[in-house]
């Protein structure tokens, strides 16, 4: 059996994903074969397997670190947020079905054979499982029959590194809270403190080492500075969907619906020099950008009626009329066609009419599709016409079936309509050759040149994970790591 460490934070979003994706990293760089865990995810950013099972997007990006292909195993239980009281179930990979927060809260402890039996393969098939926790450990009205946090880690009989994000401010408070909050028993299964995402000179933080080692009775075993990597972020509270800055030559703009799901399929453009992406929530904040992109969500019809009663459908549509590209990636191409259908009460039931851009309609069905793709671009027209032939590849997950009149976009479907495109390929952009095709048209339509380097994504992720991995390395203690490793709880 896999020796076991596992990353739990303060809160959301302090960066548990990325620290775990980074030890994935080192230890398979040390000559350890390593694997991630997450019990229970929170996330409408997901990834679908090679033999078509649903994980959350941060499993699939720190399988990636550890040089091996993504698994169910890795997140046995994905909870995607329908409506603000409910999400639909996914459980080892396929739909389970919606269930209200209050009932899932009542059954989650049926789920604990599942858990065991993933995490007891993946710690069969490695040397080393990294497991990560989700939000905070001392949600105490919630901690009863805790499946993912310090339930789980006496379940594995895991020990445990505590995360706090200094850049937020109030970092002893963090650290110190959660150890008093925790019972005695699970108190002494937290092996060191991590003080992450520090800016600045660490020197002056030497005194404040000594505090909370002092304060705590437990090692600081690092403090990571803020890494400058472009590394994928599936939480919603991600600080790319606030930034709103519109820096670059090009300017792509991104329709932030309120359930958008998968927004790490425009992160490619954030990798090429002059491109700069925001999210856009008003349309008083669209202005004329270069490119408009609608991208997936988990609720198309509620998203479709947002879009009407904001006033962004109208200016989408009037920025289309003036020769500016939309293009829309699953429940974004569903937007644009003409009506979106849900007899079964898939998502919220009923019908509702979409944007028209697309002479195209959505039916949604009890069936879900969750595949990879790879495809060629159709000899095509418009804007577009650029990708006409390129290679893509990517996954496709989503309840409805649209039938479209328009020309089709690939070889796997999608549609094409002038200066407008769509289509369900989620990681559409991520292909050198549709990303950097695409950049290079937008820079010619504005009378520029694109000089920059062209890369796939798969490379310039990996590129991204060692620079990640090299910085945590550097600024952790990874002998005190190694021995927690060995010592465990």
């Amino acid at each position: 059996m896999a020796d076991s460490i596992m990353i739990q934070g303060t809160m959301s979003n302090v960066g548990k994903s990325f620290l775990t994706a980074a030890l994935c990293r080192i230890f398979v760089q040390d000559g350890y074969s390593a694997a991630p865990f997450k019990s229970q995810n929170m996330a409408l950013n997901s990834y679908i397997t090679a033999d078509g099972c649903e994980i959350g997007r941060a499993q699939a990006l720190q399988a990636e670190a550890a040089g091996i292909e993504p698994s169910a195993l890795m997140n046995p239980i994905l909870l995607k947020p329908t409506t603000d009281v409910g999400s639909q179930v996914i459980v080892n990979g396929k739909v389970r079905g919606n269930m209200r927060a209050a009932a899932y809260f009542r059954r989650k402890k049926e789920l604990i054979p599942d858990i065991m039996s993933a995490y007891e393969q993946l710690s069969e098939a490695h040397d080393i499982v990294v497991i990560e926790g989700a939000g905070s450990p001392v949600e105490l009205n919630l901690k009863t029959d805790d499946i993912v946090n310090m339930g789980l880690a006496k379940m594995v009989k895991s020990p445990v590194l505590l995360v706090g994000d200094i850049d937020r401010g109030g970092v002893f408070a963090q650290l110190m809270g959660t150890l008093n909050l925790l019972e005695p028993e699970e108190r002494d299964m937290v092996k060191g403190l991590v003080v992450n995402q520090f800016r600045g000179d660490i020197s002056l933080f030497r005194d404040g080492i000594d505090i909370l080692e002092n304060l705590s009775g437990k090692p600081v075993v690092g403090v990571v500075p803020f890494t400058k990597c472009d590394i994928e972020d599936e939480d919603s509270l991600s600080r790319k969907l606030t930034d709103n800055s519109a820096d670059g030559l090009i300017d792509i703009a991104v329709v932030h619906l309120p359930k958008i799901s998968n927004f790490t399929d425009v992160d490619v453009f954030r990798q090429y020099s002059g491109v700069s992406v925001r999210f856009v929530s008003s349309p008083s904040r669209l202005g004329t950008p270069d490119l408009i992109i609608i991208p997936g969500t988990k609720s198309t019809i509620a998203d479709m009626e947002w879009v009407r009663e904001s006033g962004m459908e109208k200016a989408v549509k009037t920025a289309l009329n003036s020769g500016i590209p939309v293009f829309g990636i699953c429940g974004g191409y569903q937007i644009m066609g003409r009506t979106i259908s849900d007899p079964l009460g898939t998502e919220s039931g009923g019908t509702v009419s979409g944007m028209g851009i697309f002479d195209s309609k959505t039916v949604f069905s009890g069936e879900k599709r969750q595949t990879r793709v790879s495809g060629k671009f159709g000899n095509i027209g418009g804007f577009f016409s650029c990708l006409s032939g390129a290679e893509f590849y990517g996954y496709e997950i989503h309840m409805g079936r649209t039938d479209s009149a328009e020309m089709p976009l690939t070889d796997c479907g999608g549609s094409v309509c002038g200066n407008a495109a769509g289509c369900y390929v989620h990681g559409i952009f991520d292909s050198s050759q549709v990303s950097g095709a695409l950049v290079k048209r937008l820079f010619e339509a504005k009378g520029l040149t694109f000089e920059g380097t062209v890369t796939d994504r798969k490379v310039y992720r990996e590129q991204q994970l060692d620079i990640l991995a090299e910085t945590v390395r550097k600024s952790l203690n990874m002998e005190l790591v190694y021995r927690i490793l060995r010592e465990g709880i």
